[in-house]
């Protein structure tokens, strides 16, 4: 029986604010009913298992990014898009260090065909138009792009650049420069 009140949506919400308190990899079933005060197979009717909430959160955050970034870009193009989207990562990692996590979980090849992950890749290569680089070069500039974003976000959030100078903000504008630059002058032939 499903105990009223617990849907698979409020579910997933509930997990998805778990991993912002404690991180993405302690996020399982039975931590969700303690915090439910319900018995583990309460849970059962909405999710399969702690892959199976895991997995849903990702879906969630993919989908919550997705929105924040389409807002962002929304109207703007060349650097102007790029700097918006870089923010709208680095910003979400910052509010929401467990689903931005989330965000990163491997998928298998359906459940990530049919995510907010397709939308993340076609607004980076929308960016990425602005810059006239084509294939494969505009492949290698969607995963370097993720990179930085969700690298600098991760290190960040683990508080990697609090303790040093220049300040963080600084930096992410120079980053951000930097990655204009290179866009701009992408390298035509591969390197040796």
């Amino acid at each position: 029986m499903v105990r009223v009140g617990l849907t698979t949506e409020r579910v997933v919400r509930a997990g998805a604010e778990l991993a912002d308190e404690v991180g993405f990899d302690q996020v399982t079933v039975s931590e969700l009913a303690r915090r439910f005060d319900v018995k583990v197979a309460s849970l059962y009717s909405h999710v399969k298992g702690s892959q199976d909430l895991r997995t849903r959160i990702a879906l969630f955050a993919l989908e919550e990014l997705a929105d924040r970034a389409a807002d962002a870009i929304a109207g703007r193009a060349g650097k102007d898009a790029l700097i918006a989207f870089a923010d709208a990562y680095r910003d979400y990692g910052r509010e929401h260090p467990g689903r931005s996590a989330a965000a990163r979980l491997r998928l298998d090849p359906e459940t990530a065909a049919a995510s907010a992950g397709v939308r993340h890749a076609r607004m980076t290569r929308a960016i990425l138009r602005g810059y006239d680089l084509t294939e494969p070069d505009q492949t290698h500039a969607v995963r370097l792009l993720g990179s930085v974003f969700h690298g600098y976000s991760s290190l960040e959030t683990a508080g990697g650049f609090s303790h040093s100078a220049p300040d963080s903000q600084e930096s992410w504008m120079r980053i951000l420069d930097a990655l204009d630059a290179l866009l701009r002058t992408w390298p035509t032939t591969p390197a040796p």
